[in-house]
């Protein structure tokens, strides 16, 4: 058998092992050892152990222990729930009023936290009881809160665009900058179809009720002025330092930390027993996705010494079909991926092996991986297996899962047509970069 054909059983293995429910880490890194022991003998264990080492050295990684943790730390801080008492407080008299509030506070947290599934669980315990009591849509209020919380996988600082950026070699600044505007886009689509919707038929999303109103506009002041003015603060020691060059990912991301630490004490809610909760879910978060590219970066270098990788490639390439076109099926195929594999294994295992094949296109790296960010955010929203619905789920069993998975289906669309302005109209991505990175 040649190497480029063993290259292909080791693939099919993959999938086939991924699929039966092996673990992908340790799956990877034997099938790798053993496929590459058959290819090219004992020098596969050096290999091993210098592209363990190479990644270790990938100083960018460091930012995503230090993200998380600012994000499990902020999460106990309760600025989420100071943030949508304010709009809550300020937009009451307003049709779809708390559709707004679910929709622009995760936006705006999304700035500081990129972890979906503290997202949709926080929002989903603050807003949902309130949603209920008021008479709110059950399908467009989980469809709000679970599109709101996937925010954070796309809108910077995301934890996805720091593991993508070495994978595709480019930076993770013009990245960050890169998916800003789709993903305030995205939200600006999610905001207009609730308003619109409850606009059009106000059973959906009827004002307030007077007792769950502000008593006064002191309330509202001090409501809005304590959730939003710290956030403002994180944000800009995160994000904005990152933006305007003033700090590399990993600085910014220490200092993220810090700050959301320090404002955690600040009211009260830094205790021992919060603090280790939420170094043991950085610990958990970020050991997974730093052994998962380790394993899938020993994977990746057998694959690709054995031939496969440049084969597949130039087949590709040779298709008779449009380079968007190819996008397309690329697309597609890493779409439908986003089912059953969380976005570490799509972008740590497949990315690469698909990475040839754009840079044969000539495609800008920036834009696709923008592109990627996007379209991995709809895999959150996508049934069968939509990771946002049974985290909201988990924490309001009063709504049953089909009007989840039904609420969620609208902004799915939503999504693909956000997904394709961005690939019909790169300049969605890249314009902001451009201004700002000449």
């Amino acid at each position: 058998m040649s190497p480029e054909l063993l290259g292909l059983v080791l693939l099919f293995a993959l999938i086939g092992c991924i699929f039966i429910g092996f673990p992908i880490a340790f799956t990877l890194i034997i099938l790798g050892l053993v496929f590459g022991y058959i290819g090219f003998g004992g020098i596969v264990f050096n290999l091993m152990v210098f592209q363990t080492l190479g990644m270790m050295k990938e100083e960018t990684l460091a930012a995503v222990p230090l993200f998380i943790f600012m994000g499990h730390i902020l999460e106990q801080a309760g600025l989420m729930e100071r943030l949508f008492k304010s709009f809550q407080f300020i937009l009451a008299p307003v049709r779809g009023s708390l559709y707004l509030g679910v929709l622009l506070t995760a936006t705006i947290f999304a700035t500081a936290t990129g972890i979906i599934g503290a997202s949709v669980t926080v929002m989903g315990l603050m807003a949902a009881p309130v949603m209920i009591k008021a008479g709110y849509d059950p399908k467009l209020s989980a469809g709000s809160i679970a599109a709101g919380g996937t925010l954070g996988i796309l809108i910077p600082p995301s934890v996805m665009l720091v593991v993508l950026g070495p994978v595709l070699g480019v930076s993770v600044i013009q990245l960050f900058a890169a998916a800003i505007i789709p993903g305030v886009m995205l939200s600006g689509l999610y905001i207009g179809y609730a308003m619109l919707r409850s606009f059009l038929n106000p059973r959906l999303g009827p004002p307030l009720p007077l007792e769950e109103r502000a008593t006064s506009y002191m309330q509202i002041f001090v409501e809005f002025v304590s959730g939003i003015v710290p956030l403002g603060a994180i944000i800009f020691a995160s994000l904005g330092s990152i933006i305007f060059g003033l700090a590399t990912p990993t600085e910014a991301a220490a200092m993220g930390a810090f700050g959301a630490t320090v404002l955690t004490a600040a009211y009260g809610r830094l205790t021992l027993p919060v603090l280790r909760e939420a170094c043991f879910k950085t610990l958990q978060t970020s050991s997974m996705v730093l052994f998962l590219a380790v394993a899938s970066n020993v994977y990746g270098s057998v694959f690709t010494r054995l031939g496969t990788g440049t084969m597949i490639a130039n087949a590709m390439l040779a298709a008779p079909v449009p380079p968007l076109v190819m996008m397309a099926l690329l697309m597609g195929v890493i779409f439908l991926l986003g089912w059953p594999l969380e976005w570490p294994a799509i972008i740590l295992i497949f990315v690469p092996i698909f990475l040839p094949v754009v840079i044969g296109l000539k495609f800008d790296l920036v834009w696709f991986g923008t592109l990627l960010a996007v379209n991995l955010q709809t895999a959150f929203l996508s049934p069968p297996v939509a990771m946002a619905a049974y985290y909201l789920k988990a924490v309001v069993p009063r709504w049953e899962l089909k009007d989840i998975y039904r609420g969620m289906f609208d902004f799915m669309i939503l999504q693909v047509i956000g997904l394709a302005a961005v690939f019909f109209f790169p300049e969605v991505a890249l314009w902001l970069p451009s201004v700002l990175y000449k």
